[in-house]
């Protein structure tokens, strides 16, 4: 007969793994670069709408003349 191990071998084995580690920190290096491109954006969208808002009220202006 075979002896048997204790089932907590497994879990201890699976918690020292540090294999997954690095896809962690990789999604996580992840998810910081689109919330700063997220942000980014949205700041060169708030200037690109000033600019055409500020377009927009020259040429009404101009052209009520």
């Amino acid at each position: 007969m075979r002896p048997r191990r204790p089932r907590l071998v497994p879990l201890r084995r699976l918690l020292r793994d540090s294999r997954g580690a690095s896809a962690v920190e990789y999604g996580l290096i992840l998810a910081l670069v689109v919330l700063v491109s997220f942000v980014a954006l949205l700041a060169v969208a708030r200037t690109t709408n000033r600019i055409w808002t500020d377009m927009d009220e020259k040429v009404r202006t101009a052209s009520n003349q």
